[in-house]
């Protein structure tokens, strides 16, 4: 292959060319890379040992640009093989992905534990040749705590351990999102008496026969079936929500939360495996334990600030949960059901949803098709003109793509300057994209070598309903809030104005207020104005009528308490997990959230409930101490939002002002202020949780 023309995978910059990225090509390729930049370090560490003798004063540019060089082209070559590997699994390229992390782990900690590059980041700091501005004093304090938390003041046998140990880590959080997704894939339930399917919507029964059709039943339909149930979330919440079988119900529930706990993709092992070197890494480092280590990096100051912060909101959601409990059992008893006196955990969702409809009227599935994507995003759209004043067009076709569903859109600044782009991968694909949602990096905000701008281009990924037949997707509200959910993290990432890419958009902002623009966003799906500019009839172009908007408002707190109480639970059990659990505590990780579960859950997991088997956010996502962080932005969401409130939802001209100061502060600063000075300069004082328990509808009456 000729040197003069990369290959896909080394091009190094712009976008990628994802097609031509086959798994041959990242056993080929990642080695030169790899290769390539050990040879550029080890030729920048000599050049800034000789720095380092002569004893003159480090210049910003002398050290951080050939990191930056070396750094981006690690993540743009990386990052697309992890991106891939999330939206476009396949067993070839889990292989190779898996069969390279360790030398791209290697790597990075031979970067990060440079102790040339260190003392010279150390005098950079004491002695520069010229003064540092606050964003890059801030982003040379991140860098060497980063450093730190390496291990670049570990030597000898303790940083070897400490090495093998970080490799270790990596390929059981890659193992542990593996088993999930296969655990996930490998379960189906066919169904063919139409009285098991009883209850379930057209829209359920037509995404179950395509998935029968799938996998062989070429004669499916929705009306007759069969009908194949999987644990993926667009087939297996509405079975938990809408089915009238409740042994359908338990049998999904019970296969659900034991997903990656049995046999081969027994992710219990691993559990106690990664909780083990996670403390024995935050040990060497000098911490107590991994949870402090975490802390050092995020806004909250320690691990007790954190927990009273979780009892604040426990406290004020518990007693509401069990009346909301109460109420479930009631709703279920005047509908003559047998469970009545005893609900089930498969029972919460399903009674939940008739105490809804029954409360308010609200039929949330008969909702779905005022809710098509197309429309969705024109009214997600508007709303970003309104309060960011930015511009945003379809680029279909201008970008190559992974997949034929996956679509490109522009951003501009009203009047036409481009300012950023994103990709946007909507709809669930089970055989081969991890569940969930979320927003990463495909280039980010910063100016090259020769002083030209590279505007920043989010991936923004999805697993919502797709779409069946003539229909287009029809979205659940659930569905229409995660996309402003991410499409928040995009903005933060996409209108940043920091031209220093190690603080620019998400880079460098603290992991606990990097929530803050997603959840802000989620308040804005409720707004009159937004929520009737997407909200039409796909078939009619009807607008949704207003009684029904007043009914997704009036619903809104609807079972707060349970919901709160459940992120507490999951919030709690992690930091502890991080902080108290070790083998000698006499309690696995599973009896430890059991217990906790005593005070967070108004309802005991069944003994199946294996949990944690399945909670990749800390065990395969970099949520580990940090799940709290969740709440923790929420205070800042609900504070930021009730901004809008307070200037009134109604007076354009002031939600206009006061979008644009959200947009110059929150959505601009990115990490390069800390994130109480960027919430203040927004709100004009440190935040409450005032707004968030008030939203809640958990205020003391």
């Amino acid at each position: 292959m000729s040197t003069s023309m990369p290959s896909a995978l080394l091009e190094g910059h712009g976008l990628p060319c994802f097609e031509q990225i086959t798994p041959d090509l990242v056993q080929q390729d990642i080695p030169v890379l790899l290769a390539q930049l050990e040879q550029q370090f080890t030729e920048l560490e000599t050049t800034l040992q000789s720095r380092l003798d002569s004893g003159a004063s480090i210049s910003w540019e002398e050290v951080m640009q050939p990191m930056r060089r070396i750094g981006e082209r690690l993540r743009w070559s990386w990052g697309v093989i992890s991106h891939l590997n999330g939206v476009c699994n396949s067993p070839e390229l889990r292989e190779a992905h898996a069969a390279q992390q360790p030398e791209v782990v290697r790597l990075s900690n031979r970067l990060g534990q440079s102790k040339v590059l260190h003392q010279v980041l150390c005098r950079l700091q004491d002695e520069p040749s010229e003064p540092l501005s606050a964003t890059r004093q801030r982003i040379l304090d991140s860098e060497l705590l980063s450093m730190q938390q390496r291990g670049v003041g570990l030597d000898g046998e303790h940083q070897k351990a400490f090495n093998q140990a970080s490799e270790r880590l990596a390929a059981l959080s890659t193992s542990f999102g593996n088993h999930v997704l296969d655990a996930t894939q490998q379960w189906t339930l066919k169904l063919t008496n139409p009285e098991q399917v009883q209850g379930l919507p057209k829209r359920a029964l037509e995404a179950l026969a395509a998935a029968a059709r799938d996998s062989g039943d070429a004669e499916a339909t929705a009306e007759g079936g069969p009908w194949l149930v999987g644990l993926d979330m667009p087939r297996y919440i509405p079975v938990l929500t809408h089915a009238d079988d409740r042994s359908l119900r338990e049998t999904v529930y019970r296969a659900h939360v034991s997903r990656a706990s049995q046999g081969e993709l027994d992710n219990a092992p691993l559990i106690e495996e990664i909780l083990g070197l996670r403390r024995e890494q935050a040990q060497r480092l000098g911490y107590s334990h991994w949870a402090e280590l975490s802390l050092a990096s995020k806004m909250a100051d320690d691990v007790p600030a954190v927990e009273a912060l979780l009892e604040e909101l426990r406290a004020a959601a518990y007693p509401a949960a069990e009346t909301e409990l109460e109420q479930l059992k009631a709703c279920a008893s005047r509908q003559g059901a047998a469970e009545a006196d005893a609900l089930a955990p498969w029972d919460i969702t399903y009674w939940s949803e008739k105490l809804r409809r029954e409360r308010f009227d609200l039929d949330q599935e008969a909702l779905r098709p005022w809710f098509p994507l197309p429309q969705v995003l024109d009214g997600l759209f508007g709303l970003c003109s309104r309060l960011f004043d930015v511009e945003i067009t379809p680029g279909d076709g201008e970008a190559p793509v992974w997949h034929n569903d996956v679509r490109f859109f522009h951003v501009r600044r009203r009047g036409g300057e481009p300012i950023a782009a994103f990709y946007l991968d909507p709809y669930s694909r089970p055989a081969s994209k991890r569940g969930g949602a979320w927003m990463d990096e495909c280039l980010g905000r910063h100016r090259t070598s020769d002083g030209s701008l590279v505007l920043p281009v989010a991936y923004l990924i999805c697993n919502q309903t797709p779409p069946v037949g003539e229909a287009p997707s029809l979205m659940s509200f659930e569905e229409v809030e995660t996309l402003f959910h991410e499409f928040g993290h995009g903005l933060q990432h996409m209108l940043t104005t920091v031209e220093e890419p190690e603080a620019a958009g998400i880079s460098n902002v603290e992991w606990d207020a990097v929530e803050l623009p997603s959840q802000f966003m989620e308040n804005w799906c409720l707004d009159q104005s937004t929520l009737m500019g997407m909200a039409r009839h796909w078939q009619t172009g009807e607008p949704l009528p207003q009684d029904e908007v007043n009914k997704l408002r009036n619903s809104r707190t609807f079972n707060a308490g349970l919901a709160t109480l459940r992120q507490v639970h999951f919030a709690l059990t992690d930091l502890r997990l991080h902080s108290q659990w070790t083998p000698q505590l006499g309690l696995s990780p599973d009896e430890l959230r059991r217990d906790i579960a005593n005070t967070t859950t108004v309802m005991h997991p069944i003994p199946e409930d294996r949990f944690l088997c399945a909670f990749g956010h800390i065990f395969a996502g970099g949520y580990s101490a940090g799940y709290y962080s969740y709440k923790w932005a929420e205070v800042l969401s609900a504070d930021a939002y009730a901004a809008f409130e307070e200037v009134g939802l109604d007076q354009e001209d002031q939600v206009r002002a006061t979008g644009a100061r959200f947009r110059d502060t929150v959505l601009s600063l990115g990490g390069s202020r800390a994130p109480a000075e960027v919430f203040k300069a927004f709100r004009g004082r440190v935040s409450s949780s005032e707004a968030l328990i008030r939203h809640s509808g958990l205020q003391a009456t």
